[in-house]
């Protein structure tokens, strides 16, 4: 089957913003202009196309990343004549507790539209959406959207991006007009003016440039041209000279420098009108291809060797499953970005991680929850496979002659866990096919047990994200379940280094078990993990008792050793020890090492740690005391206090313990006016009188347990 579009005329991008923003209408409004849709759905009466699950619809919110594909040839603005392009769209959630879904989206994409609501500009999870994409190298635009509403104003939250995010955000058009006045823009690069009669209109009507604002856009001109010919030498030396750039040349400028990742154009408009045919002309001028973002770097999983694959239908297929999700209709899909090579539908592919083969049954476009059937995928393509077996988050899909493994996507470890057990003995094994398949869905969803009170343990990102999962056993799993309040998810660590050493013997008839080690233990940086050293020499302890003692250290680290919790960052080394020729046995070691480091961690400082939030609360003037006053009794630290479109915005750093059912609480003190935001930042010691309590009610919890 020939390939329908170039690769040069493929654009992958996301919609990224905070909360609320206008990324889902936004996304509705470009698959409206494009002819996907006939009218566009109205998010607050769940009629969007990628806000599709039940409970989005329910709460206005995205929930999950939802991955629709369409068509655009540009219109006003043309770099490459009357080209048609193909655009795959990722809309991911504002939400914090779904952080997971942009993180994995990003990690696949080309270029992103960040979205900003232009009443409060740049938003506590606007600055993380933003971290995120620079760690991804995702080169992107700004859209200040709802700027013709009350309130909505572009150019201060032009400035909020400027303070808060970069300097090197330049408008490429200027509104005409204010909030509810707004008829059109004026292009600075085409010095035109495009209006409307209504935002809805299907064509501007072209123009030149009022006369009220030819200084304005001569100013804003002048600094656009100043900046991008930064990128571009040729072009600095004829704008250096007093020479008139062309159309052409601005044009090609902006891509450039717009593609170097340091540069970002910025429109602003109504998501829901025609202001999004000049977005969708930018898109295609100057956002990259995958040709343009060059090759991807992976690693030969037998050999270590780095490999290149560059983006080509010609390369050896290589492609990264970026998602696991499960379709009510056609089971379980892994969602797939193709980096070089072409896939057929019936064929094979091997798994980079696992080495096992996988067969190719259907590959479908997705349009949300809709699929269209196609046979065959080329470079730069995003789809998704229907059916896999093997393949989860992360894995790499590649041609069976020619291994591969891409670099991995990290997510972040849970914050936040509950107790939960089915209400009735149908209900248990639906549960756990539940719990498997929701894990495999979202890697910051974890499942374990307590084998202390014998429960299911569920841990996530925060209140929301467990309470929508539940939800989703529920609805989608048919799951009748019983759950505990929300937990902190501690860790313990210690301060200083320290040394033990554990003999362990036991004679019982026959055979005994012998098992000698000495053990030193170092704290590592946060988030360093888990590191073991074998200092062994002269063979006072053989090779095959080693990784046992591995073994016994992590299964020890798991369960802590002042309070139960998992016992994180630190280096172990075995440094000596010895062994008997009869008794010795790979679990003599594995307990006795188990056992050591409880003795070398307790000589070591230990402590428990608790994850602290970055809370960012918005309220009016008149709340700001009683805001702060609660803040404090929480044992917050706040970090600072600003003005943002005549309201007090406040960030603290907060352990999460004090922070259950805080939206709720915030509300009622600030007659609903007030609203926050919380995400995790870092883990931090317990001060010692807390430690205290929660150390004596663990033990309190296992003598009740009679343990």
């Amino acid at each position: 089957m020939p390939r329908e579009y170039p690769i040069e005329a493929t654009r992958n991008i996301g919609i990224i913003a905070h909360i609320d923003a206008g990324k889902t209408t936004t996304t509705e409004g470009i698959l409206y202009n494009t002819g996907m849709i006939h009218k566009i759905g109205a998010v607050h009466e769940g009629e969007t196309v990628t806000d599709w699950m039940e409970q989005e619809r329910e709460r206005g919110i995205t929930i999950t990343s939802a991955a629709v594909t369409c068509y655009w040839k540009p219109q006003y603005i043309k770099i490459e004549g009357d080209k048609e392009y193909k655009i795959n769209i990722i809309d991911t959630p504002g939400h914090v507790d779904f952080t997971v879904e942009v993180e994995r989206s990003l990690r696949v994409l080309d270029g992103a539209i960040t979205v900003f609501d232009g009443k409060m500009g740049v938003e506590p999870q606007s600055e993380t959406v933003w971290r995120q994409a620079d760690k991804y190298g995702v080169p992107r635009m700004c859209f200040i959207n709802k700027i013709n509403q009350t309130g909505g104003d572009f150019y201060k939250s032009l400035d909020s991006i400027h303070n808060r995010l970069t300097k090197n955000a330049f408008p490429v058009q200027l509104p005409i007009g204010f909030e509810k006045d707004i008829v059109g823009v004026v292009d600075l690069v085409t010095m035109k003016s495009y209006t409307y009669k209504d935002f809805t209109d299907k064509e501007f009507t072209i123009g030149e440039v009022p006369a009220d604002m030819k200084e304005k856009a001569e100013k804003y001109r002048h600094e656009l041209i100043e900046k991008i010919v930064e990128f571009d030498d040729e072009l600095m030396e004829k704008y250096l000279e007093g020479k008139e750039l062309s159309e052409e040349e601005i044009l090609q400028a902006i891509r450039k420098a717009t593609r170097s990742g340091d540069f970002y154009p910025v429109f602003g408009g109504d998501g829901r009108g025609i202001i999004v045919r000049t977005l969708l002309d930018a898109v295609t001028n100057f956002l990259p291809s995958p040709l343009d973002k060059g090759p991807v770097k992976g690693h030969n999983p037998k050999t270590g060797e780095e490999l290149l694959r560059n983006p080509s239908d010609d390369e050896p297929f290589t492609a990264l499953a970026f998602k696991i999700a499960t379709d009510p209709f056609v089971g379980r899909l892994a969602f797939f970005r193709v980096y070089s090579g072409t896939l057929t539908a019936g064929s094979y592919v091997l798994n980079g991680r696992t080495g096992n083969r996988e067969r190719v049954g259907r590959i479908v476009r997705m349009r949300a929850d809709q699929r269209d059937e196609v046979k065959e995928v080329f470079a730069g393509d995003i789809c998704a496979l229907v059916g896999p077996k093997d393949t989860i988050t992360a894995d790499t899909l590649c041609a069976e002659n020619s291994p591969i493994e891409l670099e991995k996507i990290k997510f972040a470890d849970p914050v936040i866990s509950m107790a939960i057990e089915p209400k009735t003995k149908a209900d248990q094994e639906k549960m756990g096919i539940a719990m498997q398949k929701l894990a495999e869905e979202d890697p910051t969803f974890k499942v374990s047990s307590n084998d202390e009170t014998q429960q299911t343990i569920i841990a996530g990102m925060g209140e929301l994200h467990l309470e929508i999962l539940v939800d989703r056993m529920k609805r989608e799993f048919k799951v009748e379940a019983n759950v505990g309040k929300p937990e902190v998810a501690y860790k313990e660590s210690f301060k200083k280094t320290a040394t033990a050493e554990v003999k362990y013997i036991r004679q019982s008839g026959g055979r005994g078990q012998y098992g000698h080690v000495y053990l030193r233990v170092e704290p590592l940086e946060q988030g360093k993990g888990y590191e073991f050293v074998d200092e062994i020499v002269g063979g006072v302890i053989p090779k095959e008792y080693i990784k046992p003692i591995d073994k016994g250290i992590q299964e020890s680290a798991a369960n802590g050793v002042i309070a139960g919790y998992p016992l994180v960052d630190f280096r172990a080394a075995v440094y000596d020890g010895s062994y008997h020729e009869v008794d010795s046995s790979e679990m003599a070691f594995k307990i006795a090492a188990s056992k050591c480091l409880q003795e070398a961690v307790k000589k070591g400082d230990p402590v428990l740690l608790e994850p602290v939030m970055k809370v960012v609360v918005t309220t009016p003037e008149a709340n700001m005391g009683d805001v702060i006053g609660d803040l404090n009794s929480k044992r917050a630290k706040v970090q600072d206090m600003e003005d943002i479109t005549g309201r007090k915005v406040v960030t603290a750093f907060v352990p999460l313990a004090e922070m259950f059912g805080y939206a709720t609480q915030l509300r009622s003190m600030t007659q609903g006016q007030a609203s926050s935001i919380m995400e995790f930042d870092h883990y931090e010691e317990v001060p010692k009188n807390v430690a205290a309590n929660i150390i004596e009610s663990r033990a309190g919890m296992n003598v009740r347990k009679g343990q």
